[in-house]
């Protein structure tokens, strides 16, 4: 089995040295299963450390219970950043991860009446034969893709019945399978144990539903993390009655509105980060509880949690040695960031969060939280799709912007457009490039952030100009050479991106030059 993950370079009894140490710059990047007690766990455990004969290492969570292993109820696997391999030369490796990624997303859009057609829709998706893809998992993880999906489909459906009082019929259908009966068969199959029995202690229990909160639970990431950071990026740029950052105590509060299965649920959430811990805390309202799995992953995105420092910073540290523990800022709602994107061209951000707040006033939808201040959604594709020109205007927005925002809302609205996450990268980027008014800037800023591509490329951005120590012009040449000095970030130019606009310019350093770029900082 060919490995993808650069701590396979290391031998067990290093990564036996890392489980001794807890180091959670390892967490996620591989598990310990004990022999002796037939449990996988996370690198960090705190229970007592296994003797070295005891210890098998797996990659992922999948390879250990294909091994026979059960999930650690300390630890909780499920809790890991995801491990992520991304490799702009390996193709097989690049297959995987776009593979692995897609399984990961909940509700990712693929056929789930049966093995066979989810098979079937992830090969198609991907553009090769189901042989060819189970043939590559094989290779690379020893797994099939369907033992991946319901390695990560139960661990889901843990979660949720450790952290929240949803029946079981609830959890099941909200971490995928098809039936109850299928759930318990899975279960009991994999881990010798009824869904009930994971349901210990008071987390599972229905705390604070006078609150309006259904469930707290905690993510974890990789250290060196600058929540502070991103979290400034974020109040910088936050709506007034959509969210609220507190810089001091390190939270975001917000409301969230998503449509699963042609069913809308919405309500508000609380993120709060705990450095000394590596990981958040959040806490989400009873109207997103049956739609728990996707609001992890949407928040797991925003901040980034998955990033692996130890990939990244040996391409970005000698161009940006203060920038180790930045993360790429992702969004809540792919449709919500383009339309921020769009407002923002050519403007500050002060500007762009006018003209946003303006928006969100008059098109967003009413919602009651018990933060008062929070009481509007961000407006949805078919409301702005809908909306006239006319009223655009009056709000201050230029008729550019104006048709850029239709034409955006309507291909979201009619489905020509994704901007989830999960959305194929290249059509999604191609699309949005035939939207009048959204050019190859504005492009790959949303690819960056909602589409979490780590190499998007804003053209002609002048932070990416000055760190690679070029001018600011955009000329065919300039552009150019700066495509061929930042090889050196790949596949991490996102991650570059966000480290060069961290870095102060000099104050007669010139505006971005792209014609759909901010005229500061990006929006």
């Amino acid at each position: 089995m060919a490995s993808m993950n650069p701590t396979a370079t290391l031998d067990d009894n290093a990564r036996y040295g890392a489980l001794c140490a807890r180091d959670p710059r390892f967490d996620g990047r591989f598990f310990v299963a004990v022999t002796s007690t037939g449990i996988y766990c996370r690198p960090i455990c705190r229970v007592r450390t296994p003797r070295r004969e005891n210890c098998r290492f797996f990659e992922h969570a999948a390879q250990a219970e294909h091994a026979g292993y059960r999930p650690c109820l300390r630890c909780r696997p499920e809790l890991a950043p995801l491990d992520r391999h991304w490799s702009i030369e390996d193709a097989s490796a690049l297959l995987v991860h776009h593979a692995t990624r897609l399984l990961d997303v909940p509700r990712n859009g693929l056929d789930p009446t049966t093995e066979h057609t989810t098979l079937q829709a992830l090969a198609a998706r991907l553009g090769v034969s189901d042989r060819h893809l189970r043939r590559v998992f094989e290779q690379r993880l020893g797994v099939s893709p369907l033992q991946y999906l319901l390695t990560r489909k139960l661990l889901s459906a843990k979660q949720l019945l450790a952290d929240t009082a949803l029946p079981v019929s609830e959890v099941a259908l909200a971490s995928g399978f098809s039936s109850l009966r299928r759930f318990h068969a899975a279960f009991s199959a994999r881990y010798g144990l009824n869904p009930t029995q994971m349901r210990r202690g008071p987390a599972s229990r229905p705390t604070h539903r006078g609150e309006g909160i259904g469930a707290t639970l905690s993510l974890a990431w990789r250290p060196p993390y600058d929540a502070a950071a991103l979290l400034r990026f974020l109040s910088i740029r936050q709506l007034q009655a959509l969210e609220q950052v507190d810089q001091d105590a390190l939270t975001l509060v917000r409301t969230l509105a998503l449509e699963v299965a042609g069913q809308l649920h919405q309500g508000w959430l609380s993120v709060r980060a705990l450095p000394d811990k590596n990981h958040l805390v959040l806490q989400v309202s009873d109207g997103l509880l049956p739609v728990l799995p996707r609001v992890i992953w949407r928040v797991r995105e925003v901040f980034d949690l998955d990033a692996d420092p130890a990939r990244i910073n040996p391409s970005l540290h000698n161009d940006f040695p203060q920038g180790d523990g930045l993360r790429v800022p992702g969004c809540f709602d792919g449709f919500e960031l383009a339309v921020r994107a769009i407002l923002g061209q050519q403007v500050t951000v002060g500007a762009a969060r006018t003209l946003a707040n303006r928006l969100l006033n008059r098109f967003g939808h009413p919602i009651a939280t018990p933060i008062p201040s929070l009481n509007r959604l961000f407006p949805s594709p078919q409301t702005l799709a809908g909306a006239d020109p006319a009223q655009l205007g009056e709000l201050g927005i230029v008729r550019q912007r104006q048709t850029a925002l239709l034409a955006l809302a309507r291909a979201v609205a009619n489905g020509t457009l994704s901007l989830e996450s999960s959305a194929p990268l290249d059509h999604s980027v191609r699309t949005l490039l035939a939207i009048p008014g959204i050019g190859p800037w504005t492009a790959q800023y949303i690819a960056m952030r909602a589409l979490r591509w780590p190499d998007a490329w804003p053209t002609g951005d002048v932070a990416l100009h000055h760190a690679l120590g070029l001018g600011p012009g955009k000329n065919a040449t300039t552009l150019a050479e700066a495509t061929r000095l930042a090889a050196r970030w790949q596949p991490w130019r996102s991650y570059a991106a966000v480290r060069a606009w961290a870095t102060p310019l000099a104050p007669t350093e010139p505006h971005a030059p792209s014609s759909d770029a901010p005229s500061k900082a990006p929006p």
